[in-house]
């Protein structure tokens, strides 16, 4: 049986962990908290104190992280993969990263013998625990055709986009879009509404139109509409999210007013929404105080 290891067993680590479980794979894994590990161990998943004994252990590596630095500090800081390097370890990127910080690592990792591919994923918690999350994927042909038997368990659709960043660049746009989408959604909904016309008879006609979106015809049956709020993706998350996209376009030196005023609508939304709050909850802004 071939041992998988997981660095970071959060809310989307515990999902993948789970499914290539079920998959037939055993999981080994490790997260900076103590009743993280205590949580997985009672599910059945081998948990690890240290980076160094998942690394020992597995051949192939999956990172979950919040943060690019985070990514950074586990890859090149004190304890981390690299300190504890293991010649042919493939090391497998699912966090939203920066894709500077992706192609230093990807030196980094090759200098000690290891490789090392992009691939976040979309669909949240739900996705990663029933293995149908989507991924984007930047990584050489070879270590794709070698990750692909673990990918196809863990996700329902995966995108080659092309070379290692290549997947954080793709997953930088879409959740730009995303970010872009939850907004405007919450102003034409807000709009209809003034104007007679409810909600769900609204979203309605515009999945059945040419302004549908993934926002319109998921997001808001499933978590706003019903106030459940709850998609296990956080406000934090996604203003971190959209700052990475900020510091792409400014590292590319383009002019894109439209994203700059979405940057600043979801930054703003801090004053009147907290980080832990649902992310779907920015369709709200405006209308609390």
């Amino acid at each position: 049986m071939k041992k998988i290891g997981i660095i970071g067993l959060g809310n989307m680590g515990r999902g993948m962990a789970l499914t290539l479980k079920r998959g037939g794979f055993e999981v080994i894994g490790t997260d900076a908290l103590a009743a993280t590990l205590e949580a997985l161990a009672k599910e059945g998943i081998a948990v690890r104190q240290t980076i160094g004994e998942v690394i020992a252990a597995c051949d192939m590596v999956f990172l979950s992280l919040p943060t690019a630095a985070i990514v950074e500090e586990v890859i090149s800081g004190a304890g981390g993969i690299i300190e504890h390097a293991r010649a042919g370890v493939l090391v497998i990127d699912t966090s939203t990263s920066h894709p500077d910080t992706t192609r230093r690592m990807l030196i980094k990792l090759n200098e000690v013998g290891m490789e090392f591919m992009d691939a976040p994923v979309s669909g949240g918690p739900k996705g990663a625990i029933t293995g149908t999350m989507a991924m984007v994927i930047g990584a050489s042909t070879k270590n794709l055709e070698r990750a692909e038997p673990v990918l196809s368990t863990m996700t329902g659709k995966r995108v080659h986009v092309g070379d290692v960043g290549a997947g954080h660049v793709a997953k930088i746009a879409n959740n730009l879009f995303a970010a872009a989408h939850l907004l405007i959604a919450g102003e034409v909904t807000r709009m209809a509404a003034k104007a007679g016309v409810p909600t769900e008879q609204l979203l309605q006609g515009i999945n059945a139109g040419s302004g549908r979106s993934f926002v319109t015809e998921l997001n808001y049956p499933t978590w706003i509409m019903n106030d459940k709020f709850d998609s296990g993706f956080t406000m934090k998350l996604m203003r971190k999210d959209v700052r990475l996209s900020q510091d792409l376009i400014q590292a590319l030196e383009l002019d894109l007013p439209l994203a700059g005023k979405v940057a600043e609508l979801w930054a703003k939304s801090a004053d009147t929404i907290e980080d832990t709050e649902d992310f779907n909850r920015i369709v709200e802004l405006g209308t609390r105080q």
